[in-house]
């Protein structure tokens, strides 16, 4: 509101035709019209009775509040160009062991969701299946970070993924404020699957052959969160666990994502991987697969290198692997300079 400062001749203004009485010695005191009343019943104030108008204090914003809306106003030009992109999230590791963790992961998720991105979440289930076939009293096996899945195993991943881990991530979504759908592979034959070619090795572990995207666009298109479950069947209705990462790569890859994400138990990839603090921050393709053949990357590590490679070849703008130990990693990777991992260019 504007204030306007008083004139210092200014005073209240009174009909010309009323009579007034002599000055009063006192010209501070109000002064009754000549009638007693004036026509609405005013007094006569003379202008020393008015008090001068004194500027508001202006209330200054604390520095938390100012700080907020900093990183707000920072993060409109990355908002901008992520608005209305499909951004694909693989969600496993110790990003899912922590609740905390968890409940930023989802956090993040609903805030990216509710400033104009198209999330998509798909998920493992690691430690909750390996908790499961503890139950049972089998003891789980790798194969170069994929994992060995004979019949029993297959029945207990599909019942962890899909009928726990899945919904309890819906919930999360829904407690958090966002809308989500929960879907597996099998669901409208979103994922087909054929048999590893390692498959004598690996058991019912599967390679994608096929996404059908157009069970996803209309969940997306309405605001939705789609959250999947890794688990596929081949053309005979046989399941199979799929890799998250590489999941996540194909889906990605059939949507037409702008980005691809994998959280990790890592920093990312690392250019000596005794040295922690060797993080390689961006890479190329190329890069990425001369890393491999000599050798510095390995383990768990290739399958979300090379799902990451694939998702770039078929028209992924770039996807980055990143550290999902650290609080916001997901936030601080989309919506700064700064990212928690490493980022794969085509």
């Amino acid at each position: 509101m504007m204030l306007t400062k008083p004139h210092p001749s200014s005073r209240l203004l009174l009909p010309t035709t009323t009579a007034l009485p002599n000055p009063s010695p006192n010209p501070s005191r109000v002064t009754p019209l000549a009638s007693g009343r004036g026509r609405r019943g005013h007094h006569r104030v003379c202008a020393s009775s008015v008090a001068p108008a004194q500027p508001a204090s202006v209330a200054q914003p604390t520095a938390p509040a100012l700080s907020r809306v900093d990183v707000l106003s920072e993060a409109l030009p990355f908002i901008q160009r992520f608005r209305g992109k499909t951004v694909v999230v693989k969600y496993g590791g110790a990003a899912m062991k922590s609740p905390e963790l968890q409940s930023s992961v989802i956090r993040d998720l609903v805030l990216l969701s509710c400033v104009g991105l198209r999330p998509v979440l798909v998920h493992g289930g690691g430690p909750e299946i390996n908790s499961w076939l503890g139950r049972v009293g089998v003891e789980p096996q790798f194969r170069n970070g994929l994992r060995v899945t004979d019949a029993l195993t297959m029945e207990v991943v599909e019942m962890v993924l899909v009928g726990k881990v899945n919904k309890q991530l819906v919930s999360l979504i829904s407690v958090a404020g966002a809308t989500a759908v929960g879907l597996c592979g099998k669901d409208a034959r979103l994922l087909t699957a054929r048999p590893s070619p390692d498959a004598a090795a690996l058991g019912f572990v599967g390679e994608v052959t096929r996404v059908n995207p157009s069970v996803l666009r209309p969940i997306i298109e309405s605001g939705h969160i789609p959250v999947i479950a890794t688990v596929a069947a081949d053309e005979t209705g046989q399941a199979y666990n799929i890799n998250a990462d590489t999941a996540a790569g194909e889906i990605a890859a059939a949507l037409g994502a702008e980005k691809l994400l994998l959280l990790t138990d890592v920093s990312g990839i690392l250019a000596d991987r005794n040295d922690p603090g060797s993080l390689v921050k961006e890479i190329d393709i190329a890069g990425v697969r001369q890393m491999v053949a000599d050798g510095k990357v390995g383990g768990g590590m290739i399958p979300k290198v090379e799902c990451c490679v694939r998702a770039l070849a078929q028209g992924v703008h770039t996807a980055s692997i990143i550290d999902g130990r650290v609080p916001h990693s997901l936030l601080l990777e989309i919506l700064t300079d700064e990212g928690t991992g490493t980022m794969i260019t085509g």
